[in-house]
């Protein structure tokens, strides 16, 4: 995670002062990126404690579609609290983009064919508007899209697409929004394992280790004996035969508090896909537009940078039938070394 740190020194050292909606006041800079390879570790930042349950309750909450913070203030998550009404609710954020992305399609053709054409695209009648004007009523038909459950499929069936993606940024319903989604667009990408890194999986799995051994170079010439005989002995053994990268975009980043909540999480997501699509964690990529550290956070900073990340530690999820079927006790956090908290006010 030294990259996370030299993004902290960077904003600390080139930042420009700005003031912000909360009042508080940031440095900040323009258009950051940081990289992180999953199959070095998990990305968890250990310069200070980060309160990997929060992390992992949130990202369960956006998956089940929920706005209320209920579920998170039930399991002692008060992250969203400040944002939430009196009964709790924060509008239509993230889970429901997720999960329940609703679009509307209005026409004044009330024909059999169109009718047709919008149900073949997912689309349902809700009904009509009142006439306006002399004109014929207006169908209005509906639908919703759960934007993760595409990205499961086409990664099923047709993993080198360029369209798997979810975005968070439905315009239409950013008013209704507690708070804009800052972290509002994703997407993944596939690249082929080679044969020699499937043989590396398929010995971590403790397979028959010898057979494939034998098959894996020829002693003349050192190049893969055998090719397709030992593909279809990985593809047999359900060995995966593609790696996954996850792009994600910030349009605004809190360095200190945010950031490394939300690639940790970005990192528990992309774990968790993969293992639903039987593909192994790739790079992570972070790219942050409005990149700052609040002005009140500028001492925690500076002490953050005085200490000495530890390794990365690992990440072990059970896997579960679906997605939607993670609870709290599939996760378990292994060799996470740490130096202590540092506390900071939440920018609301």
């Amino acid at each position: 995670m030294k990259n996370y740190l030299a993004l902290l020194e960077d904003v600390l050292t080139s930042g420009t002062p700005k003031s912000d909606r909360t009042g508080t006041g940031t440095l900040s800079v323009f258009g950051r990126m940081l990289r992180f390879n999953l199959a070095d570790g998990f990305p968890l930042v250990t310069t200070k404690k980060t309160h990997l349950r929060s992390i992992i309750h949130e990202l369960l909450w956006f998956l089940k579609g929920e706005t209320n913070i209920e579920y998170l203030e039930d399991n002692g998550v008060k992250i969203w609290r400040e944002w939430a009404d009196k009964n709790g609710d924060l509008g239509p954020v993230y889970g429901k983009q997720w999960t329940d992305w609703v679009d509307t399609y209005i026409t004044h053709d009330t024909g059999h064919r169109i009718r047709c054409h919008l149900e073949s695209k997912g689309y349902h009648f809700e009904g009509y508007m009142q006439k306006d004007n002399g004109n014929p009523p207006a169908c209005v038909y509906r639908r919703s899209t759960n934007q993760i459950q595409k990205v499961i499929d086409l990664l099923k069936n047709d993993p080198d697409n360029r369209r798997i993606y979810v975005s968070a940024i439905n315009v239409g319903q950013l008013d209704q929004m507690a708070l804009e989604p800052c972290h509002n667009y994703f997407q993944f990408t596939t690249t082929e394992l080679s044969l020699y890194e499937r043989f590396e999986l398929f010995r971590h799995k403790k397979y028959q280790f010898g057979v494939v051994h034998m098959l894996l170079l020829n002693p003349e010439n050192g190049e893969i004996a055998e090719p397709e005989k030992l593909k279809k002995q990985f593809d047999d053994a359900g060995i995966p035969t593609r790696r996954l990268n996850c792009f994600f975009l910030m349009r605004s980043s809190d360095t200190f508090l945010g950031l490394p909540f939300n690639i940790a999480s970005y990192a528990l997501l992309t774990q968790m896909i993969a293992q639903q699509v039987n593909m192994v964690p790739g790079e992570l990529v972070y790219n942050g537009v409005d990149v700052h550290i609040y002005q009140n956070h500028l001492e925690q900073v500076k002490l953050q940078l005085t200490r000495e990340p530890y390794a990365k530690p690992l990440m072990y999820i059970k896997k579960k039938d679906s997605i939607f079927d993670y609870t709290i006790d599939d996760f378990e956090l292994i060799n996470y070394n740490h130096h202590d908290p540092i506390k900071a006010p939440v920018a609301i």
